[in-house]
């Protein structure tokens, strides 16, 4: 008996250090409304960490279940998974240094982004005196497929509903029980990722565009983050291949997402001390193999999963990077205060392929999933591409990305200072998603000129789900042309000229004084879908961005003074650290998430866990109970872990 008093003391003894423990990070996240109490944040949250793995990830799950900004099996997967990640980070590093500033940033959105760290990128030659000049001799142009963000659900059910309370819908949750609102159709609907027909249609419909070759800049995997294991995405990520091999009657050229790893993002450098992401490498380099080439696909394991392959029959070197390493929701890079300004040395290998690229008269396109210009781009190594980007301007013919989900594109300039039609040089297209998940699916079709590789018309395609015939046959139509769409604006673009970077930012100019045809590009970037009003400051912040292939150029900043106790200002979430529409779910969503209930007038405190109702539809009691039930089975998990 004395025994069984004494186990009883010690459980409520944990129960109720555990209560204070997500007590002191709800009072942590309640104060943090700079950079400086984001540091203070994170000390509180690196006190939790040293506790050990376990008790930091539930201690997480905790606050997100008892705060009900995810259901409940979502806080479970999703932080359990990026839990540890984010413990060895703060184990790592110190919670005042720049890499606490990063983080603050990645995660909460806190900390403006840090002043790029000087370095000059090493080249192993000056750029030539009287670089060769790649000159048009008028023959057609070639075809090449571009298409973007599959995220392939492979557990997609027809039937299922597709308004649910998960980030993506269309599958039989086992907690969703109440009736179906609106089934989810045979080929897709919104609020989902990609049924197998869809992605199917999709390749035929490319088949069918007679290309030369296609590009796939990455995003396999489906968006059910909280569910995603290494065996899912491996055979996910194996099907695929199949699927262009077997589907398309040309070679595709992919790039690696990063939806691949499993937890998502999670792509450690070759100095982590924990954490591997090889079995991406591998399962991609054998999948490939048939489209790169041995020696490509042999690169593709063995340089972090980024290759370079000369298509037959052409005068062009494909450069595909993994950019998963400059991306600020890849956790593993937060994990020393040790500046490292190449990670996996991807910068390196680009140099190195350019470099072959302009010995042999070639030249180069560069291939990647996230591209440098945007909010969730470190702004460090976005600095070290463009030094790259601007010494081999003469070889590089263009530069494709996926990630954003949307329709749009980025120019470089010799002079950020100084940006006009003569200084713009480079020219970022970046590829809408076929995923319906937020706008109707897409895949784009350069027409490519055979003696400078440069892009003479940009077509995107798409299949309108509000179309009778989508649900049994998808149908693949154009939806506009960039140079039929764009070119009258500007007083006409000649026939022999490509669309290159000084045609784009004269699109830009046009932007400013030709309101309509803003609006056309607003609407175009979702395929018409969910477009919403941009006008003022945010037409000016858009066009901003598409003239910062340069991440440290853009418009997008982060908004400290996030007050999570202020409850008379209202919080646009889209306007706090950065963007980010392939993630869907994170670690970052859900703190701005929390904030968003705090803000609407939520006490986040273990008290205010146990008395408000955080606009839920449970009663008071519920709510105890709730909140009860969270900090006891995770102090379950605690207890287990000693």
């Amino acid at each position: 008996m004395l025994f069984l008093t004494r186990i009883a003391y010690f459980l409520t003894l944990v129960l109720i250090g555990y209560a204070s423990i997500v007590s002191d990070i709800l009072n942590a996240l309640e104060h943090a409304v700079d950079c400086g109490s984001c540091h203070t944040l994170l000390g509180v949250l690196q006190g939790v960490a040293l506790l050990g793995d376990s008790i930091f990830s539930s201690a997480l799950v905790s606050v997100c279940e008892a705060a009900g900004v995810e259901d409940d099996d979502v806080c479970q997967g999703l932080l359990t998974e990026q839990g540890p990640i984010i413990a060895h980070d703060l184990r790592s590093i110190s919670s005042t240094g720049q890499t606490a500033s990063k983080l603050c940033n990645a995660v909460l959105g806190l900390c403006q982004d840090p002043a790029v760290n000087a370095f000059t990128v090493p080249f192993p030659k000056a750029a030539p005196i009287n670089p060769k000049v790649f000159t048009s001799t008028g023959k057609p142009p070639f075809q090449v497929a571009h298409f973007s963000d599959a995220h392939i659900d492979r557990m997609y059910t027809t039937g299922a509903d597709s308004n649910c309370t998960k980030p993506i819908c269309c599958r039989n949750f086992a907690d969703q029980t109440g009736p179906v609102q609106i089934p989810a159709g045979p080929s897709g609907s919104l609020n989902c990722d990609t049924p197998t027909t869809l992605v199917q249609s999709m390749l035929r419909a490319v088949a069918a565009e007679n290309t030369q070759f296609s590009i796939f800049t990455g995003d396999v995997v489906e968006a059910a983050v909280w569910l995603v294991d290494q065996t899912e995405n491996t055979s996910d990520m194996q099907q695929f291949n199949t699927e262009m091999q077997t589907l398309l009657n040309s070679p595709v050229f992919p790039a690696i997402g990063n939806h691949e790893a499993a937890p998502v993002n999670a792509f450690p450098r070759n100095t982590t001390n924990q954490g591997q992401v090889q079995w991406v490498f591998d399962t991609q380099s054998q999948g490939w193999n048939p489209f790169i080439s041995t020696a490509a696909a042999s690169q593709v394991q063995h340089m972090s999963g980024s290759y370079s392959v000369n298509p037959v029959n052409t005068n062009l070197r494909i450069i595909s990077l993994n950019t998963i390493y400059w991306y600020k929701d890849n956790f593993y890079l937060f994990d020393s205060d040790k500046f490292q300004p190449d990670p996996n040395g991807i910068i390196a290998f680009a140099v190195q392929e350019l470099q072959a690229a302009e010995d042999a008269g070639q030249r180069a396109w560069i291939i990647a999933h996230m591209p440098p210009s945007g909010g969730d781009a470190l702004h460090d190594q976005s600095n070290y591409f463009d030094q790259v980007v601007q010494r081999y301007k003469n070889t590089i013919a263009g530069l494709f990305f996926g990630h954003t989900h949307k329709d749009e594109f980025a120019i470089g300039y010799s002079n950020y200072n100084n940006q006009t039609a003569d200084t713009a040089d480079a020219i970022a297209w970046i590829g809408p998603s076929l995923t319906p998940r937020q706008a109707n699916p897409t895949f784009r079709l350069y027409d490519v000129d055979p003696d400078t590789y440069e892009i003479m018309d940009s077509r995107t395609f798409m299949s309108d789900m509000s179309d009778p015939s989508f649900q049994s046959s998808p149908i693949w139509k154009q939806e506009y042309s960039a140079r039929d769409t764009y070119g009258p604006a500007i007083g006409g673009w000649p026939a022999t000229q490509s669309l290159n970077p000084t045609f784009w930012h004269k699109v830009t100019e046009a932007f400013v004084s030709n309101d309509e045809l803003f609006q056309t590009f607003n609407s175009l970037k979702t395929r018409g879908v969910g477009v919403s009003e941009c006008t003022g400051d945010c037409k000016t912040t858009t066009i901003c961005n598409l003239r910062a292939l340069r991440a440290e150029n853009n418009c997008i900043a982060a908004t400290p003074g996030i007050n999570f106790r202020r409850a008379e200002e209202k919080v646009d979430a889209s306007q706090r650290g950065h963007i980010d529409h392939c993630e869907g779910i994170g670690l970052r969503t859900i703190f701005e998430n929390i904030a968003l209930k705090t803000v609407a007038g939520h006490n986040l405190t273990v008290d205010g866990l146990l008395t408000n109702s955080f606009k839920r539809t449970m009663d008071p009691e519920s709510l105890i109970k709730r909140a009860h039930d969270a900090f006891s089975k995770r102090s379950y998990i605690v207890i287990n872990a000693y």
